[in-house]
């Protein structure tokens, strides 16, 4: 029997036809009527100099008097679009109002998609900051490892809004409330997991590290070098950490070296990577997370033959999607609703367990909520704090 659903995904032909007969996917729309010239006088000249000269005295008062109460910017440079690579600003354009569609849509935020026309670490943390107190959230989205690393880093001190990289955060918690439910399938502890990652960029490392603080230690990461271990001279910045957090066991080799006995495989990696051959090697009742998009690591119909027991994609066309939308548009909603001004890691903790909750008895098939499920959003939401 065949995992995929019956519904397929879009041609590339409908999606374009589609793209160019709506344009834009999002717009700009009054809250106010301007019916009246009063409307005008209240809302523009001259009753807007009031609140200007409010907010230039109390700029702390934006978030009541402004847009800026209920908005998010949603940013990327275009240096790791999906899992099509560098292929710069309009190429990640079409991401970024898509997501912004799933804030409106979602969650009732009104995002914005901003591409940028550089990839300077630098000049993209002066341009955050230049554009900050207009927006209420940053979200960072398709921004390539390490650089998104420390841009994160230094947005998250300098400003007092939320900042997540969504690659990194939001895929950490759906990855994290999908293999808590999958434990429970295979009936294995969860903190007793073997997990083998393969990807150590900015998703995989999220990862890791999400993981790594809800107990599960026998954590192995693997990159194009093998596995990634204390031993290796070849490690930038970013790797040197994670190999200090990481591979306790200090498995050394290839990718099937490292699948040997492992419980869990999450790709966040690249296609056609695994073969069922290579799922034999893991445990019995084998979990299979294949997250690369739109080709997964190996597909579904290969790791049931390899023995997996419980297989998930990033695809909406198979059982088992894991997608950070199913996380984005309530933690922003959560923060903003609190005026909360960074999203700690006990938040994400606990959004990961608040979205594993939503299935209270999962199945090999049923891991994790649907992405248009209207409990998710508010659930999430609760969880910031």
């Amino acid at each position: 029997m065949s995992l995929r659903k019956k519904s397929l995904p879009p041609t590339p032909a409908q999606v374009l036809s589609a793209f160019k007969k709506t344009g834009a996917r999002i717009e700009t729309k009054g809250r106010v009527p301007l019916k009246k010239k009063e409307a005008l006088a209240l809302y523009y000249t001259p009753g807007v100099g009031t609140a200007s000269l409010h907010l230039a005295k109390y700029p702390e008062d934006a978030r009541k008097f402004s847009v800026k109460k209920n908005s998010v910017a949603v940013i990327s440079d275009g240096s790791a679009v999906l899992g099509l690579g560098n292929i710069g600003p309009y190429g990640a354009l079409p991401v970024m109002e898509g997501k912004a569609l799933i804030f409106r849509e979602f969650a009732g935020i009104d995002a914005w998609p901003i591409v940028l026309n550089t990839q300077d670490p630098d000049e993209i943390v002066r341009t955050i900051i230049a554009i900050a107190p207009g927006w209420g959230g940053i979200n960072l989205e398709d921004i390539k490892a390490p650089e998104c690393f420390e841009i994160e880093r230094r947005l998250i001190e300098a400003l007092d809004i939320p900042v997540m990289h969504d690659d990194q955060h939001g895929t950490a918690m759906v990855v994290l409330a999908g293999l808590m439910n999958a434990a429970k399938v295979v009936k294995k502890p969860f903190k007793k997991l073997n997990v083998v990652i393969s990807g150590a960029g900015a998703a995989g490392v999220a990862i890791a590290k999400l993981l790594k603080a809800s107990g599960i230690d026998d954590l192995i990461l693997i990159d194009r070098g093998g596995a990634i271990h204390k031993g290796r001279k070849d490690l930038n910045a970013s790797k040197q950490e994670i190999a200090s957090l990481t591979n306790p066991r200090q498995v050394s080799g290839s990718m099937r070296d490292a699948l040997h006995g492992s419980d869990a495989f999450i790709g966040v990696s690249g296609p056609n990577l695994l073969t069922a051959e290579d799922i034999t090697c893991m445990a019995p009742r084998a979990i299979v997370f294949a997250l690369s998009n739109p080709v997964p690591e190996i597909m579904p119909e290969q790791a049931k033959k390899g023995g997996a027991m419980v297989i998930a994609t990033g695809r909406s066309d198979f059982p088992n999607q894991i997608n950070n939308a199913l996380v984005f548009p309530g933690v922003f909603r959560g923060a903003l609703d609190k005026q909360v001004t960074e999203i700690t890691e006990a938040s994400k903790l606990r959004a990961a367990h608040a979205l594993a909750a939503l299935v209270p008895i999962p199945t090999a098939t049923k891991i994790i909520p649907d992405v248009l499920d209207a409990r998710v959003v508010p659930a999430i939401a609760r969880a910031i704090r």
